[in-house]
């Protein structure tokens, strides 16, 4: 087990971790278009919720919209963000694999000047049974 792996209890549920669903909107849709003030947004909260990054934060700019896609690979799992500038608005995902407390989202935000933050949190578990092996998996499509 590494140190971001949660430990497992038979018999009990396992926490497999929080995620957060922001989504910002009536945003500046300059803001939203521009690398650095997003750039600046995931360094917020590396810092503010103590997160390790993993690996340089990948973007995408779309040529027609001027909107953003980003991601951060985390030692505890992953940041993404979506800006849609034409519609003013920005939704984010932090997904940690271990218990943290909130940040002050909508504050981290305020770069953008958003008139309305919604925050949504997950708790994701899992039953604490016994893994099986991969070919015993069964899958749906």
């Amino acid at each position: 087990m590494t140190a971001m792996e949660p430990e497992s209890i038979p018999g009990q549920s396992l926490e497999t971790g929080l995620e957060w669903v922001i989504d910002a909107s009536g945003c500046d849709p300059a803001a939203l278009a521009r690398a650095a003030p997003l750039s600046r947004l995931f360094e917020t909260f590396v810092r503010g919720m103590d997160l390790h990054p993993a690996a340089p934060a990948q973007w995408h700019q779309f040529p027609r919209t001027g909107g953003f896609t980003g991601m951060l690979l985390l030692m505890e799992s992953h940041l993404t963000v979506h800006t849609f500038p034409e519609h003013g608005t920005l939704c984010l995902n932090l997904f940690c694999c271990r218990r943290r407390p909130e940040g002050d989202f909508a504050a981290w935000l305020d770069e953008f000047h958003p008139l309305a933050v919604t925050v949504r949190l997950i708790e994701r578990s899992v039953a604490g049974t016994e893994p099986r092996p991969l070919e015993q998996l069964e899958t749906t499509r």
